[in-house]
């Protein structure tokens, strides 16, 4: 006889004044990923994410990622520019793991993983936009918390180049939901490129998992309409070519870091995604009048 279908799971609430899909109107993103033993990636899901599991990828070796976000979105009521860090392990559902593909690390950073289940467990979110951070908090149950950011990062309009420099530093979220700065830094990262060649990666929709505060694990899938740039660093050359310094304090956020990432570990990738300018204003040109004085 056949067992009877489970009856499907109830979506989860959108809080007013949220809406869902929420569009992102330019995103600028590099993320970084370490190879690390397992055993405290383990420790650290069952303690924040018990129904997930760590992938394993290269001699059973775990993986996480820390990624930098600058994205901006625009309301009825005008635009907001946000900044974040995601702190995340490589996981996916317990109860899905007879439907996973095996795959090496770059397989699934070239995306391979055509079930999506494999995604990003996020651990700790930093982030500066208070707004960003409640909606993070009630739509994904993210555990995202205030902080703000120094940058230098690739543009059209400065320095040629491909370096990504990011200082996370404390901040606080103050009366009428204002951010507070302090000059506590929380971490560094950079990511020097150049030179690298780039492998397009067809890796979204990324999924990315939250539990909330009964338990019940959330899955959200974010699309981006473009591939990323995958930047294999495996190579012993290229293990300078990322540096993570950290300063927070021995708990929460830097505690979680340096329990999974030993120092001197070397990044195995690094990936990133710029969305396309949409206008440019060009430069000025002189106009003979009448009137006007001339121009040599």
């Amino acid at each position: 006889m056949t067992p009877p279908l489970p009856l499907p799971l109830s979506l989860p609430p959108v809080p007013e004044p949220f809406q869902l899909p929420f569009h992102y109107g330019a995103l600028h993103q590099v993320g970084i990923d370490w190879l690390v033993d397992p055993g405290p990636a383990r420790e650290l899901l069952a303690k924040h994410h018990p129904d997930l599991s760590a992938a394993a990828f290269e001699d059973g070796r775990a993986l996480v990622s820390l990624n930098y976000q600058l994205y901006f979105a625009q309301y009825p009521f005008g635009g907001g520019i946000t900044q974040e860090i995601e702190f995340s392990v490589i996981a996916f559902p317990t109860d899905e793991g007879d439907r996973l593909p095996r795959l090496t690390y770059a397989q699934y950073a070239q995306g391979w993983d055509q079930t999506k289940l494999l995604g990003i467990a996020r651990v700790h979110v930093v982030c500066d936009n208070p707004f960003a951070i409640r909606a993070g908090q009630e739509l994904y149950a993210e555990p995202k918390h205030p902080g703000w950011f120094e940058v230098g990062l690739p543009s059209l309009n400065g320095p040629a180049g491909e370096t990504w420099t990011v200082r996370c530093r404390a901040a606080t979220i103050g009366p009428d939901d204002t951010l507070e700065k302090s000059p506590d830094p929380l971490l560094d990262i950079t990511a020097e490129l150049d030179g690298l060649t780039a492998v397009a990666a067809n890796s979204a929709p990324i999924t990315g998992y939250g539990t909330d505060a009964e338990g019940r694990l959330l899955a959200g899938p974010m699309n981006v309409y473009q591939p990323y740039r995958w930047y294999d660093l495996a190579a012993p050359e290229h293990s300078g070519r990322t540096r993570l310094a950290v300063h927070a304090p021995g708990d929460g956020l830097g505690h979680d870091i340096r329990a999974l990432l030993a120092d001197g570990t070397p990044a195995v990738g690094a990936w990133t995604y710029q969305s396309p300018p949409v206008a440019a204003h060009n430069r000025p040109y002189y106009l003979r009048t009448s009137t006007g004085t001339s121009v040599t």
